[in-house]
This record gives C-alpha cells, structure tokens and sequence, in this order.
C-alpha cells in the first residue's frame, strides 16, 4: 500500500521534536558517562555504616546500570524526555506552521493565476520592509516568470490578431472582385479577364504571406539537424536571384563575399540571408545602393547587410523587428511586404545563437550585421 502522505508542516514539526528529545537523551547518557558517581549516590540507599556492594564499587557497567535504571534519577529522567517531547513536538508545529505560511501563500497565488490574469503576482518582494530570505526569492522568480508569460501571450494575441486581418484582407478584396463580376449583366472578356488577373495577384499574395508565417513558425521552433554551411555560396546565389528585381528598382548591388564557414540549418540560413537581401533591396530609394560582405572572423561566420534608404530614428529600430510592423505603419497592408521579414530574421538567429545588430546609417538607411557562433 503506497506511504501516507505526510504534509511539510508535518514533517518539520517531527524533525524539530527528535532532534530535541535526541539530545535529551544525548545529555543524559553524557551525564552516565562523565559523573557515575552521581548516579550511583541516588540510586544506592542502604544503612549507615553498610559496605556498598561490589557491583557498585567495582564500576562494572552491568551492576552500575541496573542501579541507575532502577533509581529516582532515572525515572526522573524518562520524565523530563517525555515532557521534552510533547513541547518539543508542539513548538514544532507553531515554528513549522511559521515558515511554511509563505510557500502556502505562493502556492494558493500560484493556482490561482491563469492566462486570463497574468498581471497578478506573489507580492513578496525583497526590500527594507520585506523578508528577504529564499521564499521572497522564490517568489521574485514567479513574479519574473509571470511576467514573461504575459509578455508572450500579448504578442501571440497581437500576432494572431494582425495575421488574421492580413490574411482575410485578400479574401475580402477577392470575394468584393466576384461580386461585382456576377452583377454585371453582360460582363465582357476584357473585364472577366482583369478580374482574374487581379484574383490570381490576391491569391499570390496570400500565398506568399502563408509562406512567410510558416517559415517564421520553423525558425521560432529551432534547428533539429544542424550541418557545416558556408554563408558565402548561400549569399552568392541569393544575390543571383534577386538581381533582376533590384534593377527593375534602379538599386545597385555590391558585394565582397569572403569564405564564412559555420553550424546551422541550411534552410534556415538562406531564409534569413534572403529576408536580409529583400529588406535592404524593398526598403531602398532609386538610385540607391546595397552593400553585401561575408566573412570569418574570431567571432564566428559574419554576414553584413547595408542598404540607403529613409532616415530611421535609432528608438525605432527594435520596432522593425516586430511581425506586422513597418517604419511609420503598424501593419503591412500599408506598404511593400508583409512586415515579417526582420522578424523572421531575429528569430533565425536565436535558432542559430547568432549575434544580431542593426544600427541606422545618419544620412538613411539600416546597416544589420548577424555573427553565426
């Protein structure tokens, strides 16, 4: 049959009584030990003048302890044990019930918090007027946590929020296109004909912004078989690919390609190289220009991506970051993009525990660098 469960309350109280009564017993077999003679004088009672007898006087051990066990210093002694142990026991229990209070108090808290309040919290914070021991640690360490969790189901709320507006604005404007279509009473080819060019660019999109959610859906998820990758060949044919779209732009792009060798998801890596390349190419003014450099360094693998472009303020370039946001408009249906390919990158590079920075060029433009360990 499995064990009773015995509380911690229960157990600390129980702890304390026999550590107590241990030592009890410990001083008195100390006081057998070191004074005898003490014991032997109570528990002897004969007549004046009568010899002691020789299992006293002799100090052998058994007479001795049959004399003490029978004497008033004896009993006197399983008394006081006894005594020592109910209030022991009982000290225990208040002691005991004082320190588990707070740990109750975490775990009632705790319960209670769920995802619709992650703003609560333990309330034990260490300070001038605090307990500052390990529970208001402990309790410091879940308010963190909470926090962080909060943190995490408002941008999933966000994100859920701004990718099911992206994702319906093309249903919406396609549905609105058939409409119209089927109230025309003699619609013609020409009209027929542009109404499914402009589905077929809908649906496009649409498949292209499924596509960017996946790949930000893979990347948050993390590597699962890493290999040796050369950032360089990976650069090179990106650049090959994007080339007709950055003439038809009127960016020019320069590149300086150096051997990087590192560790990582292949697919992964060309994923983030490319949203690299579009950003620096989409996010760019005519005539400007585009700067490409990879390289091995003592770091690590580099790949640095510099564009010209707009003037950025340096406290919004954390900002760019974020899914659904572009410079100057919190969703993408307002410019070129989906406004997820800086995030794709920052999370590939904490798939990758690459160093990812990105500083705002003064005369326009964003400079990013990723340092693959």
């Amino acid at each position: 049959m499995p064990a009773p469960h015995i509380d911690l309350r229960s157990r600390m109280a129980l702890l304390y009584a026999a550590l107590i009564c241990t030592s009890g017993i410990a001083l008195v077999g100390i006081t057998y030990l070191l004074a005898p003679g003490l014991l032997q004088h109570r528990a002897w009672r004969g007549a004046p003048g009568q010899p002691v007898p020789s299992t006293i006087t002799s100090g052998h051990t058994t007479g001795v302890f049959s004399a003490f066990i029978g004497s008033d210093s004896f009993r006197a002694a399983v008394a006081a044990v006894a005594i020592m142990a109910v209030v022991s026991l009982a000290l225990g229990w208040l002691i005991a019930g004082r320190f588990v209070r707070p740990l109750r108090s975490i775990i009632t808290t705790a319960r209670d918090i769920s995802a619709s309040n992650l703003h609560r919290r333990m309330g034990l914070r260490s300070g001038p007027g605090g307990r500052g021991d390990e529970f208001t640690e402990l309790g410091d360490t879940l308010d963190d946590l909470f926090a962080r969790l909060e943190a995490s189901f408002e941008s999933q709320r966000q994100f859920i929020a701004n990718a099911s507006h992206e994702l319906r604005t093309p249903l919406s404007a396609g549905r609105a296109l058939l409409q119209v279509a089927i109230a025309d009473p003699e619609p013609s080819v020409e009209t027929l004909r542009s109404t499914c060019e402009e589905l077929v660019e809908l649906g496009g999109r649409q498949e292209r912004l499924i596509a960017s959610l996946l790949t930000l859906a893979n990347s948050q998820r993390g590597m699962e078989h890493p290999e040796p990758l050369d950032l360089a060949g990976i650069t090179r044919a990106v650049i090959l690919a994007r080339q007709r779209d950055a003439d038809r732009r009127g960016v020019r792009v320069t590149a300086d390609l150096a051997p990087a060798l590192a560790t990582g998801d292949p697919s992964l890596a060309e994923s983030l190289i490319v949203n690299l390349v579009d950003n620096a190419i989409r996010h760019n003014l005519p005539g400007g220009r585009v700067d490409i450099a990879t390289a091995l360094t003592a770091a690590g693998a580099v790949i640095t991506v510099g564009n010209t472009g707009t003037l950025i303020p340096p406290h919004a370039v954390d900002e760019l970051f974020q899914p659904f946001r572009q410079l100057g408009a919190p969703r993408t249906a307002q410019g070129d993009g989906h406004g997820l390919g800086l995030a794709i990158v920052r999370a590939i590079a904490d798939a990758h525990g690459a160093v990812l920075t990105a500083s705002p060029r003064p005369a326009g433009g964003l400079d990013m660098e990723v340092v693959f360990p």
